[in-house]
């Protein structure tokens, strides 16, 4: 019986128990309607929930006054709201399908706190998974695509995942229970709908059991992801330390391209950047790669990860310390490159600024007599794209007379004639 079935998945898969108060999700469809009721009849504390998108017209509103009547009859308290999908969408460059899950799964969990509720119970079921795993294979996804709806993420459960429509069906006709139909899952102008009445019916008629094999299959691949997963993040501790991927030991990995993939993925990288990146690994070039979030820089033999933020403390702008002295006998200039010397009455202060480097800048390097661009500086002192990116440069009117940890700029240098030392330093950094 389904009942057996549904007691069972909720015991084994630890949905909730009979302690919880359950919002249920109910459209006013079979899968919604039975999934209430089977709740009802084994005992749990529901309150029912109802979206109207205000997409059907007419049909919308019928689907509210029948839920309004079906929880009356059955004595469950009812709370209703309605949306504006079409602005929901507008306003946040979304499709009305995606629209309508934000604010269907935001309102349910706003209402889950309002009734001190603990779970969110949605009425997806088998043939909703297949149709999901065929989806996601159709589209090009992972091995986590192909695992399927779960049945637990976070405060929403499904506790029909194992029972097909027909049988959902069955059951309603065996307690003479109406429901209703959304016209819309009748057409196949959606993707879903189309693997739902054209592909899944042609499945079946090359073999009947298909939609159980492939559910079989899900549960398999469910056990495979939780391997996967620990093997990655094993894999993932030995390659990388914080923001750094060690490039050798990553290519010592069984399957390095996927452990990368692991990596980047999440970062906002799709497949064909993650590819490029991984190509990039056996190349002497520097290169840089950038998603919404993040920028990966590959330089030798490592592969470093920043957040767009910019917030790392190599990035923070360098606070400086001046101090003027008189040249004498006694003096002695820094060696260290946290220090720069200068003849300070060729600079006044108030002209001073500090910026990041950019292209054409160019200096005259202390010892040297003719200008040499910055971009060949960095060159010659093999300085990797990072360090690059996070170069400062303390400017006096236009010239630049420190890359600052690096070089001063000759023109500014002390000399026998002068008489008074600018001396500038680096306040050390914190930590």
């Amino acid at each position: 019986m389904i009942e057996e079935i549904v007691t069972k998945y909720i015991k084994d898969k630890n949905l909730f128990t009979k302690a919880d108060k359950i919002i249920v999700g109910l459209s006013g469809g079979a899968d919604s309607v039975a999934l209430l009721i089977l709740l009802k009849d084994l005992g749990y504390s529901c309150i029912a929930a109802h979206c109207n998108f205000h997409l059907r017209g007419e049909e919308a509103d019928r689907d509210e006054n029948f839920v309004v009547q079906l929880c009356k009859n059955l004595d469950i308290k009812l709370r209703s709201t309605h949306f504006d999908t079409y602005k929901y969408a507008d306003d946040h460059k979304l499709s009305i399908e995606m629209a309508a899950r934000e604010l269907r799964y935001n309102w349910f969990e706003k209402l889950r706190k309002e009734e001190n509720a603990t779970k969110v119970a949605i009425a997806h079921h088998r043939d909703d998974n297949v149709e999901t795993l065929l989806l996601n294979l159709i589209r090009g996804a992972g091995l986590k695509g192909l695992t399927g709806i779960q049945p637990k993420n976070g405060n929403i459960v499904r506790p029909l995942l194992t029972i097909s429509r027909k049988e959902i069906v069955g059951f309603l006709q065996s307690r003479q229970q109406d429901f209703v139909t959304d016209s819309t899952n009748l057409e196949d102008e959606f993707a879903r709908n189309k693997v739902r009445l054209n592909i899944i019916p042609t499945m079946e008629q090359i073999n009947s059991a298909c939609l159980n094999n492939i559910q079989n299959t899900i549960e398999y691949l469910n056990q495979v992801q939780l391997i996967y997963a620990q093997s990655i993040s094993n894999s993932i501790n030995r390659i990388k330390s914080e923001n750094i991927i060690d490039c050798g030991k990553l290519l010592k990995e069984v399957s390095p391209e996927t452990v990368l993939y692991e990596i980047c993925y999440p970062l906002g990288f799709n497949s064909k950047q993650i590819q490029d990146i991984f190509e990039s690994i056996s190349s002497n070039e520097s290169k840089e790669f950038h998603s919404e979030q993040y920028y990966l820089i590959k330089n030798r033999d490592r592969i470093i990860i920043y957040s767009n933020e910019r917030d790392q403390e190599e990035c923070i702008k360098p606070q400086l310390q001046y101090t003027v002295k008189t040249i004498d006998k006694d003096f002695k200039i820094p060696k260290t490159k946290d220090y720069a010397v200068f003849d300070a009455d060729l600079i006044n202060k108030e002209s001073l600024s500090i910026r990041k480097w950019k292209q054409g800048d160019s200096f005259i390097p202390f010892g040297m007599i003719g200008r040499k661009n910055l971009s060949d500086f960095f060159t010659d002192n093999k300085f990797t794209l990072e360090e690059k990116e996070n170069q400062w440069l303390l400017i006096h009117n236009q010239d630049i007379i420190w890359v600052i940890g690096q070089r001063t700029d000759n023109r500014y240098r002390v000399t026998k004639e002068s008489k008074r030392a600018l001396i500038i330093s680096q306040k050390a950094k914190k930590g």
